[in-house]
């Protein structure tokens, strides 16, 4: 097989079959040969129903039904382990990654480069919110992670062999996938789109996913908010040693003073303040640890449909 287009698809009965047709359409008239692995990430309307009639017409469609909802990270990783290409690409099917982009990522992979990044041009289709979100993240994660994320890249990209199993050799179940590829590295380059606006329905990402997500990626790639509070200790210890050293010279001078309960008080909210948070910190980290360590799958497969042995 030359190309896998990977497809999760989570609730986009709407979507689904306006991006078969689309993507068929560009990947025949490549002249390679190819097949579209959808990952049907636990849906819950008619996804996978329409999936199953499709199926029976379309030989270089395959299916995979996970046995619940497991996030688009999981399901981007179950299309991978199951793509056989000599070229993988991951795209949402929403049609806001348009599919007439293909022939482009094809063309430049037999350029011999490993990685055709996807950068969208705008950001116009998107929420203010989301935006500004985005470009906090951007801006937040590579000053102080090892290694940077490309800006405005998603997982819409084109992926060689040799990457794909490089990423299959990475083991961790919390799957920060942004992270991840960048990770691998491999000779890289970027072509720019201007994204489409949803074919069908609305993001399923809300501002809070978001946030999370935006803490998932810090996390995975980075222990500098663990640092970060070494220096925090170090500040609040220093000022309460030259207060205390002001109280002692005042004392010696001016005699002494009855102590005031709103400066007591407000002293004690911050340090707690301050704890509470380098505290959250540290179990944002212990958390991923507790999650590593149960070594559990990082999907389950209820069935696969269009394969050679179907399960």
């Amino acid at each position: 097989m030359d190309i896998s287009l990977v497809v999760p698809a989570y609730n986009e009965s709407g979507n689904i079959r306006q991006f078969l047709h689309a993507a068929q359409e560009v990947l025949g008239s490549t002249g390679m040969s190819y097949e579209i692995v959808v990952v049907n990430d636990g849906s819950t309307d008619d996804t996978l129903a329409q999936l199953m009639l499709l199926i029976g017409g379309h030989p270089e469609l395959r299916v995979i039904d996970l046995s619940r909802n497991f996030g688009k990270e999981a399901a981007l990783t179950a299309g991978m382990d199951a793509a056989t290409g000599r070229a993988v690409i991951p795209m949402d099917a929403d049609l806001q990654h348009p599919p007439k982009l293909i022939p482009l990522l094809i063309e430049r992979w037999q350029q011999g480069f490993d990685v055709v990044l996807c950068r969208r041009a705008s950001r116009d289709t998107d929420h203010w919110l989301q935006r500004w979100v985005s470009r906090l993240f951007y801006r937040v994660h590579n000053a102080v992670a090892e290694l940077d994320i490309p800006p405005d890249v998603g997982d819409f990209r084109l992926l060689d062999r040799r990457v794909v199993e490089a990423l299959r050799l990475l083991p961790e179940r919390r799957r920060f996938m942004k992270g991840i590829f960048a990770w691998v590295g491999f000779r890289t380059t970027v072509v720019e789109f201007e994204a489409d606006a949803r074919y069908s329905g609305t993001s399923h990402f809300s501002g809070w996913r978001l946030w999370n997500f935006a803490l998932e990626g810090i996390t995975s790639f980075s222990t500098v908010p663990l640092r970060i509070w070494t220096y925090v200790g170090g500040v609040v210890s220093l000022a309460a040693i030259g207060y205390a050293t002001k109280v002692v010279i005042s004392t010696i001078v001016s005699g002494t003073d009855l102590p005031g309960y709103p400066s007591l008080f407000c002293a004690i909210l911050f340090l707690g303040g301050v704890q509470l948070i380098g505290i959250g910190v540290l179990g944002e980290y212990i958390g991923r640890i507790y999650s590593e360590v149960k070594q559990r799958p990082i999907y389950l497969v209820r069935s696969r449909h269009g394969f050679s042995v179907d399960a």
